[in-house]
């Protein structure tokens, strides 16, 4: 039986500019997909001109992460990066609400022949994935797939949190919170699959120092404890929104083997590089408005 969304508890005029956000991103997902991906653009670019902060951080993380790139090129990836987050926007309302009939045929499915390698071991499965802002409907486009389980981290507007925590009950097997690490093993356990993201800071506490495109990131040692602790596999997934509105291409990579190596800094390296090469394949698509680097080694000074 499905539930069926909460709405008495948001009455109050307090939410009522959330309703209002929410109504708009609804009939944005009306429009034809080429369309609403054009909205997305402006917002991006609304987001790029009167969010200073973000675009600070932005500028700072492209600075460390690609010094080998001109002024000119890192101010136009900036820009990309936030039109990027536009279309996100939309994407997560397209995810919400468009009819799946009309999301399938913009996804293509690449190494499909590692997702049934992983499902052939009969472990859980750790698929591991990262902040890129085609995140929600490449979420949505995978569930059309295969059923899997995802983790999340409550927002700030309790509207927003609770109308997301729904959908994705309507479209995932479950969600699960980020801090909830018995229902995380226990999925595993039970042979599930969790989609999962340990590309952002979380400080220092269950972290550790490593390499992110050479600069010291603190990277939390939860993917190797949990791979052991749910007796899990690793299959890294990512994503890449195509040019010219044709789509998303979503690509299963080789398992990672030989995981976990005991070593926690070398296995939050390795995951670290996995991540890098898919941020390569489109910098710009990836969420750099995170403070990636806002946690430092002993006596370095945070760069934002």
């Amino acid at each position: 039986m499905k539930t069926r969304f909460p709405w008495q508890r948001f009455l109050h005029p307090k939410y009522w500019l959330s309703w209002l956000a929410m109504a708009i991103l609804w009939l944005i997902s009306l429009l034809p997909y080429r369309f609403a991906l054009q909205i997305g653009h402006i917002l991006g670019l609304g987001g790029y001109w009167f969010a200073g902060k973000r675009r600070h951080i932005t500028e700072v993380n492209l600075e460390l992460c690609f010094p080998q790139l001109s002024a000119k090129q890192r101010h136009k990836l900036c820009k990309d990066c936030f039109i990027s987050v536009g279309d996100g926007i939309v994407e997560m309302a397209l995810a919400w609400w468009k009819p799946a009939n009309q999301l399938a045929p913009l996804v293509q499915l690449k190494g499909l022949e590692h997702l049934e390698a992983a499902l052939n071991k009969q472990h859980g499965i750790l698929i591991l994935g990262a902040h890129f802002t085609t995140l929600d409907l490449i979420g949505r486009l995978i569930s059309l797939q295969n059923k899997f389980s995802v983790t999340y981290r409550n927002t700030k507007d309790p509207l927003f949190d609770a109308m997301m925590q729904y959908k994705r009950d309507q479209i995932f097997a479950s969600s699960i919170n980020r801090i909830d690490i018995r229902q995380f093993v226990k999925t595993l356990k039970n042979k599930g699959a969790v989609w999962y993201a340990p590309d952002q800071d979380y400080g220092a506490r269950h972290s550790v120092f490593a390499p992110f495109f050479g600069v010291p990131a603190a990277t939390i040692t939860a993917t190797a404890r949990l791979a052991k602790m749910g007796d899990a596999i690793i299959l890294p997934c990512f994503q890449s929104r195509l040019p010219n509105y044709q789509g998303y291409l979503i690509e299963f990579q080789p398992l990672v083997e030989n995981f976990p190596s005991g070593d926690d800094v070398q296995d939050a390296t390795r995951i670290n590089q996995i991540i890098e090469q898919a941020i390569l394949r489109c910098p710009e698509q990836y969420l750099w408005q995170h403070r990636r680097f806002k946690t430092r080694p002993e006596g370095q000074p945070r760069p934002y």
